[in-house]
């Protein structure tokens, strides 16, 4: 029994550390992509900031299409 109990505790500091991880990747990758964003416009000297908000938004959506293969792996092999 408490080696069971053992395993649970294990297993949800993993999945913690996994989502702690992907948190950190997001915050990073947006903040980077951002000031990318901005610096690529102002060196293009684009009228409208279309990079600071295209780059960003490319980034979320890489995220969310990795998050669903990476969720929706068969567990079996």
């Amino acid at each position: 029994m408490i080696e069971n109990g053992s395993n649970k505790n294990a297993s949800n500091k993993q999945l913690l550390l996994q989502y702690a991880s992907i948190g950190s990747q997001l915050l990073a990758g947006l903040i980077i992509t951002v000031f990318a964003g901005k610096w690529i416009d102002e060196k293009l000297h684009f009228s409208f900031p279309i990079l600071i908000w295209l780059l960003p938004l490319v980034f979320l959506v890489g995220m969310i299409l990795k998050a669903v293969r990476d969720t929706s792996k068969n567990k079996n092999g």
